[in-house]
């Protein structure tokens, strides 16, 4: 049998990882996750995991080596899928030394403690598209050998994440590749993301909750969206499908817009979309701005064949249905 370790299973990512490795293989999914993370994202995996059945949670920390080495010894994973970090852009203006310590010194602790241990699983490292930054037009759509002008503490750590993964892979011939994965979405996305915050906003606003005014960051910046569910499948299909140790790719959908574009989605499929107003909140735009993120995937496309198939219009209608649902179930949420 099998075996997954997910880094960070409790996050959105990790959650619908783990629910794609679940659907689609007899694997047993191994979760680590540090004692205090939220459960929400795997609540419907509780089943499954207070009765072992092919799903276990796995207690470690990134910035803990005795807690890895640990968790690797009596794991012994065959794929490593490295989605933990500290992703919030925002957040690292405040935070840039947990930001550095969790994503950079973490991935190093991660892959040394393979190393030590002399485990050979194949391991996906999640970089970011932030590595590319403030990016000028004439090189849209971003390649992968599109210089790295990191615009934010998170980006620089994801440019640090991205570097050790290939770093591992080329001096100690390990199975590790790496991601930048452009935006991507949909339920269970973090309420510190534009258009999770816009979806939730408005689910507030329609349950008399908040005031029917959205509050908003930098509407201008340009995305490329894709549904969290398509790229599960693509992190599935880069260790399944002739991988390749020490390669890298971006991934990420088809459909691009500005955020503002976005946020009006969300706004004309509301019940309350003739008495929402927007309001540019100052606390919500960056310092610097990696602000057009459109990417060349074609790298990928053509090693394994995967193509993003759920449309955007779906993806955003999860999201905000995701929110209506956990509005209704909570009562409201903090204003961020």
């Amino acid at each position: 049998m099998k075996k997954a370790l997910i880094t960070g299973m409790t996050g959105m990512v990790g959650s619908h990882m783990a629910d794609y490795i679940l659907e689609h293989t007899d694997w047993d999914i191994y979760g680590m996750q540090r004692w205090r993370s939220p459960l929400d994202n795997i609540m419907h995996l509780m089943p499954r995991i207070n009765s072992g059945d092919r799903v276990f949670v796995e207690y470690g920390d990134l910035n803990d080596m005795s807690s890895l080495l640990t968790v690797l010894k009596k794991v012994k994973p065959d794929y490593i899928f490295h989605l933990a970090a500290q992703s919030y852009p925002q957040t690292s203006f405040t935070a840039p030394i947990d930001t550095l310590e969790t994503n950079i010194l973490g991935t190093c602790r991660l892959l040394d403690a393979v190393k030590q241990l002399g485990l050979d699983p194949v391991i996906h490292v999640c970089a970011s598209s932030e590595v590319f930054g403030r990016v000028t037009a004439d090189k849209l759509p971003i390649d992968e050998e599109c210089c790295f002008q990191p615009a934010s503490p998170y980006a620089i750590s994801k440019v640090g994440t991205d570097l050790i993964g290939r770093f591992y892979a080329e001096a100690y011939g390990m199975k590790v590749m790496t991601t930048r994965m452009f935006t991507h979405t949909g339920p269970r996305r973090g309420d510190v993301f534009h258009e999770s915050t816009f979806a939730k906003q408005v689910a507030m606003i329609e349950a008399g909750l908040q005031e029917p005014v959205v509050k908003v960051g930098n509407l201008d910046s340009l995305r490329t969206y894709a549904d969290v569910r398509d790229a599960v499948r693509a992190y599935f299909m880069l260790v399944t499908v002739n991988p390749i140790p020490g390669e890298y790719y971006n991934i990420g959908g088809s459909y691009t817009c500005k955020v503002g574009d976005t946020l009006q989605f969300f706004i004309d499929h509301s019940s309350m979309k003739d008495k929402i107003t927007v309001q540019v909140d100052p606390a919500r735009l960056r310092p610097i701005d990696a602000d057009l993120q459109v990417p060349n995937c074609n790298k990928f496309k053509e090693h394994c064949g995967w193509e993003p198939e759920i449309p955007y219009e779906k993806t955003m209608l999860d999201l905000l249905n995701y929110w209506r649902e956990k509005v209704r179930k909570t009562g409201g949420y903090i204003d961020r």
